[in-house]
């Protein structure tokens, strides 16, 4: 696998590092995808996480039930509105994931080198000598010394919260294994992981596929998390099964990558998917704790130089107790978006965490001043070497529009665009300035109850705030450097070039009113005028 290079511009002056940070409508060009739970499913959380930074809410299916999860669907549709302040919708699924149910919630402590039998019999009571577990198959995988994992919400990392077993002996559909460290598991469900163990459980489970044709196809889920991903058939399936939903034929496929299994077949499920989830958490324990970095650096350029957004988990894991992260967690942050990132997926540290809003508020501080220092001439040239010539059109539109854009220092570049792939080529190119991406609905029906949106602005009523927002204007919120607006379908795709015009009129205000676009800045537009795809350069009056 071909490994990124750090991507970090020279020199780097000491003044600019203490250089007090400008305020901007766009925090940080790299997105935040926020698990919303116990600690952040009020609106007033939702709300904060929102201001903070948030522009993807996921829901983890792997706990609660729908009814739960609606209910904090429908605060975050409040949130939206009175925030106006655009979120996308990602539905995380259960996968191949073996849990132990601890159905009285009792704090089970297990003592290093003592024995603990792992069993499917789910009617037993979790205990420090019996956890029930929900894979009757687990006899069959594994054999003695392998090594397995147990811990609440992925794992910790800790050895007091988190506990790993060894194998000793198989008994019939029972599991024995020696404790081997001291720990007490706290909570009514933890995940187990078999480290390097193929698990014979379907990757689109039967609860997967009701929880995602009812809850999922009813709220229009923008993104399907495939947790447990491990082969390029698996994210085939999933988009079959997409598509006899018709309301979820447009939802993006993200591969959730969490073993050895997945690794290995890595460039098949990318070439599959619509984008990555690096989940970190798994990998750690599937793989040798010194070999992450290198998966993560080589992951992230393959996502990169494809054009298909890439998110990493598990940055800021003490946040989860604590108002401020350790100097390490921080240091990997910035190294997520030096090596590459789209966004960064914040689980307990949201979901259960005491501090969402302050987490996701850091996180986007961290992101936006590793993003000053990103090289993006380094990277700009990799990307053309690696598209090589002859370009498709669209590429040597997008590549012309950074360019041009980086050459007279442009403030913003604004694409318009009717399916986002556009947009999302440009992004691809990482230019070090926001791209406001104008989408532009191609009118299929006479019904549309549609005016112009200005996308963040006051300029929406705001019982037409949810009607105005497409999939594809959503799905860009999890791409680096991409904001959408929406623009009027009575102006469609095919419009006019006046029409076009009073359409980035219309833009250029918004990004006026935003802070992004001062008098005097020069913008770069990418549009479609005929047949034709241009780049122009404007320079603002007064």
């Amino acid at each position: 696998m071909h490994s990124g290079h750090l991507l970090l511009e020279e020199p780097i002056r000491m003044a600019s590092i203490l250089e007090s940070s400008k305020p901007s409508f766009f925090p940080a060009m790299t997105k935040i995808v926020g698990t919303l739970g116990p600690k952040s499913r009020s609106m007033e959380v939702i709300s904060g996480c929102l201001k903070a930074g948030m522009s993807v809410a996921r829901f983890d299916f792997s706990w609660g039930d729908p009814e739960y999860h609606q209910e904090t669907l429908e605060n975050l549709k409040v949130a939206v509105k009175t925030s106006r302040k655009l979120c996308a919708v990602m539905l995380d699924t259960v996968g191949a994931e073996m849990q132990v149910v601890n159905k009285n919630e009792t704090p089970i402590s297990l003592q290093a080198d003592a024995q603990v039998v792992l069993t499917p019999h789910q009617g037993q009571e979790a205990s420090s000598e019996v956890l029930p577990i929900n894979f009757d198959g687990l006899a069959k995988s594994v054999k003695k010394g392998d090594t397995i994992f147990v811990g609440q919400y992925l794992f910790t990392g800790s050895e007091t919260t988190s506990v790993w077993l060894e194998v000793d002996e198989v008994n019939g559909r029972d599991v024995i294994c020696t404790v081997k460290n001291s720990a007490t598991l706290a909570g009514s469900l933890f995940t187990l992981h078999a480290s390097q163990v193929h698990i014979d459980l379907p990757t689109l489970s039967e609860k997967d596929k009701e929880v995602i044709s009812t809850w999922g196809a009813k709220n229009k889920i923008d993104f399907l998390s495939l947790s447990y991903t491990r082969h390029a058939e698996d994210v085939r399936q999933a988009r079959e099964f997409l598509s006899k939903l018709g309301d979820l034929s447009q939802t993006q496929i993200f591969a959730k990558i969490e073993n050895v299994e997945g690794l290995t077949h890595f460039d098949d499920i990318l070439k599959e998917a619509d984008g990555i989830i690096l989940s970190r958490g798994n990998l750690g324990i599937d793989l040798p704790p010194e070999k992450v970095f290198l998966f993560q650096k080589s992951a992230l350029y393959k996502c990169n130089m494809a054009g298909k957004p890439a998110v990493l988990t598990r940055v800021v894991d003490s946040m989860t107790d604590n108002l401020r992260p350790t100097r390490a967690e921080a240091t990997d942050v910035a190294n997520a978006v030096l090596d590459g990132s789209d966004a960064i997926l914040l689980g307990a540290e949201t979901l259960r965490g005491l501090y969402p809003v302050e987490t996701i508020s850091i996180v986007g501080k961290i992101c936006s001043e590793s993003e000053k220092v990103f090289n993006q001439d380094l990277y700009f040239k990799k990307t053309v070497k690696h598209v090589g010539e002859p370009m498709t059109h669209l590429e040597s539109i997008a590549s012309t529009a950074v360019r041009a854009a980086i050459k007279v220092k442009a403030s913003a570049i604004i694409c318009f665009t009717s399916s986002g792939r556009a947009a999302r080529l440009i992004a691809k190119y990482r230019p070090t300035m926001p791209v406001l991406s104008v989408v532009i609905p191609r009118i299929k029906t006479n019904q549309l109850r549609w005016s112009f949106s200005g996308a963040f602005e006051d300029q929406l009523p705001t019982h037409l705030w949810e009607s105005f927002f497409t999939a594809t204007a959503r799905q860009s919120l999890i791409v680096r450097g991409l904001f959408p607006m929406l623009a009027d379908p009575r102006h469609p795709a095919e419009s006019t070039s006046a029409t076009n015009e009073s359409i980035l009129k219309i833009a250029l205000d918004h990004g006026k009113a935003s802070g992004v676009i001062k008098s005097h800045d020069r913008v770069v537009i990418c549009q479609k005028v005929g047949d034709a795809s241009v780049v122009k350069i404007i320079e603002l009056e007064d």
